[in-house]
């Protein structure tokens, strides 16, 4: 049975990944019920998959980050400490990643090669474009949206879902996080 994979997301109401101007990580929202479900997320065996642009953003931003820093919040220690595929026709090895294996080649061929040969379920967090090309090709199991109570209209970065298919969405899970996070969990199909 291949593999499962998930497309992992924050998300603002009106859907961006993140945000400039004086917003802060996490858009200022986080709290205890957030931070702890990451962790215990992320506790779980499995592959992170990133694309080239996604890595290059976590390697610059731990790189910089402090260890009192919300970028080292537990939960994104556990992430960088899992094994992680790289996909990239950009990069070249080695990674600063403690175990990364960066695969050069399309997203799609690299995923469905890692969907029927891995022993442990495939996560993504970040890495839009790719994400969406995957969903694009039937690849996405289960796209984990994490909505953050925001809307950044004006200052808005990363378009989670610009340029995409149209999909279906079945829910299939979701919880309230710190009584105003909404993590949303849906079965993705295109839209016929």
């Amino acid at each position: 049975m291949p593999a499962t994979y998930t497309f992992d997301v924050f998300s603002s109401l009106d859907g961006f990944g993140a945000a400039g101007g004086d917003w802060t990580g996490y858009w200022g929202k986080q709290g205890p019920g957030l931070l702890d479900h990451r962790l215990a997320l992320y506790g779980e065996e499995q592959r992170m998959v990133f694309g080239a642009h996604t890595y290059r953003v976590f390697a610059r931003m731990l790189a910089s980050s402090t260890e009192e820093s919300e970028v080292r919040d537990p939960w994104v220690t556990r992430m960088t400490n899992l094994p992680a595929t790289v996909v990239s026709t950009t990069l070249d090895g080695p990674l600063d990643w403690p175990d990364a294996t960066l695969v050069n080649g399309d997203a799609v061929d690299v995923v469905a090669r890692l969907k029927e040969e891995s022993e442990v379920p495939l996560r993504s967090h970040g890495s839009l474009s790719m994400n969406r090309a995957l969903m694009a090709a039937g690849l996405v199991d289960r796209v984990q949206v994490t909505l953050f109570p925001v809307i950044t209209g004006q200052t808005g970065l990363d378009p989670i879902f610009q340029g995409a298919a149209d999909f279906d969405l079945q829910l299939i899970e979701h919880r309230t996080l710190d009584d105003h996070i909404q993590e949303l969990i849906y079965r993705p199909s295109l839209h016929a």
